[in-house]
């Protein structure tokens, strides 16, 4: 029996590139799904006969629900999270589907965590906040801890050169996460941390180098301390060129929280945003890096490992992060009932097994 997949979002830029990953790395049948029906069967057109595109609009419950009691795994990739709620996954483990995200806010991953025990009474495994960052990163991050004899500290950098390929919806993401300050795990207590401060400059692999990064509200702020017994988390953000960072942090700093708050404001910024990338992604690429170090003790001995990864297509690596859990859900090399994050739901050994099979190199350095 061919293994079917419905893939929310499917015609949008993440979506598409899950889609892609799992037509090369399985024999499922894939369905994407969205709003507008030239774009998707364009974009289903592109992607091969192996492809089908449904028009659905998440708030039409009935056709949501018909198209999730024909699947056995929901992808769901219809981003920004900050305005979602948890009815996908509700749906899916009414049908009793596996389920899988992209999501990366923080409120969304809340709300889908509260039905843990409702997935595991129907047998349903949900993996959320799959992708590159949170995803890969988070996976990163658990290998580091296995390291070490006692894990006490955290602290995840990421880059992405200009819109990192993944359109517009970076960008709302972006500015939405500077609507408020938000906790984070420090020294053993949850502090109150204003969005893009307190820059640090972090060395990351060539062609990066040095480049500052800045506090950014991460769902893996709260669902790595849940996960590990650390002291501390800290998440930061940066794009390049550099200039994107000075305006964002300016936007931060000077601009009212109510303006924010001011759907109307986020969409001028994002669209505004997005153009300029349109010209600066021509000569700064659309690449990601990852700079994961987890500090702790090792043989009675401070220790620290160091893990980190680029790759030069933001969304192709978040098409990546995703598609291999859907590919182990499939198999039945991923089983777990539930809601996890995903460093809860995936095995280091598994992790490392994909992503070599994705021609994904990640460096490690183990050291004092």
């Amino acid at each position: 029996m061919t293994n079917r997949v419905l893939i929310l979002g499917g015609s949008g830029r993440i979506g598409s590139k899950v889609a892609a990953d799992l037509l090369a790395h399985t024999q499922a049948s894939v369905t994407i799904a969205g709003r507008n029906l030239t774009k998707g069967e364009q974009k289903s057109d592109d992607l091969g006969s192996r492809v089908q595109f449904v028009t659905i609009d998440l708030a039409d419950q009935k056709a949501l629900e018909a198209a999730i009691a024909q699947t056995d795994v929901v992808v769901h990739c219809a981003g920004p999270f900050h305005y979602r709620d948890a009815e996908v996954l509700k749906l899916c483990i009414q049908q009793g589907a596996d389920y899988v995200d992209v999501s990366d806010h923080p409120s969304f991953t809340r709300k889908v965590l509260d039905y843990r025990a409702e997935a595991q009474a129907a047998g349903v495994t949900a993996v959320i906040n799959t992708g590159i960052f949170p995803g890969i990163s988070n996976s990163m991050v658990r290998r580091g801890v296995e390291q070490l004899d006692d894990a006490e500290k955290v602290h995840l950098s990421y880059v992405v050169s200009g819109s990192g390929g993944a359109g517009i919806t970076v960008m709302r993401t972006t500015f939405l996460g500077l609507q408020r300050p938000f906790k984070a795990w420090i020294n053993g207590e949850w502090r109150s941390v204003k969005p893009y401060s307190d820059r640090e400059v972090i060395e990351f692999p060539a062609p990066y180098g040095k480049v500052g990064v800045y506090w950014f509200d991460m769902p893996e702020a709260f669902t790595l301390p849940d996960t590990f017994p650390v002291k501390t988390v800290i998440t930061k953000f940066a794009t390049v060129p550099t200039f994107y960072n000075y305006l964002t942090w300016s936007v931060a700093r000077w601009w009212h929280p109510s303006w924010l708050r001011n759907s109307a404001v986020i969409e001028f910024l994002s669209h505004v945003s997005h153009f300029m990338t349109d010209v600066s992604d021509r000569f700064s690429g659309i690449g990601v890096a990852i700079r994961s170090e987890v500090t702790g003790t090792k043989d009675g001995q401070p220790m620290r490992c160091c893990s980190t990864l680029i790759h030069t297509d933001t969304a192709i690596a978040a098409g990546y992060g995703t598609g291999t859990v859907v590919e182990l859900l499939l198999s039945g090399q991923l089983k777990k009932p539930g809601v996890w994050a995903i460093e809860q739901a995936l095995p280091t050994d598994l992790f490392e097994q994909v992503m070599q099979s994705r021609g994904i190199k990640i460096q490690h350095q183990l050291m004092r």
